[in-house]
């Protein structure tokens, strides 16, 4: 069966579109590109596109919360296959902006939870490259 659609973007509601778009480039890669003063884009390399939505009053997700005002969903992003490439990839989103959510028994889930400048969770995870 054919889709019904092509996956477009993933789009984050936030107070400073292109600052939270130059946040991401710098974690990512790519190129901000703002057409709009309300809306951003950032095409990642060899990856999704990530659009940057003006949202002045954005409450931030709360992390973790099993309630009704829960995230909604998070990103996942590859930080490299050893801890030392994970602790380099800290440092650098720290460096960024970004602060620990949850760092708890790291090593038994291969993750660390974050929060981009605008509060959305993101976590870097270790992965196994074969």
């Amino acid at each position: 069966m054919a889709p019904a659609a092509r996956f477009r973007s993933v789009v984050l509601d936030c107070p400073d579109p292109l600052a939270l778009a130059r946040f991401y480039a710098q974690v990512v890669g790519g190129t901000p590109r703002q057409d709009d003063p309300d809306w951003v884009v950032l095409q990642v390399p060899d990856g999704p596109r990530l659009s940057f939505q003006r949202a002045p009053d954005l409450t931030p997700p709360q992390w973790p919360r099993s309630d009704r005002d829960a995230q909604q969903f998070h990103l996942d992003f590859d930080g490299g296959s050893t801890w030392e490439e994970m602790d380099a990839a800290q440092e650098k989103v720290l460096a960024l902006g970004a602060r620990v959510l949850d760092a708890e028994d790291r090593e038994k889930k291969d993750f660390v939870v974050y929060a981009d400048p605008a509060g959305h969770p993101f976590c870097l995870c270790r992965i196994e490259h074969h």
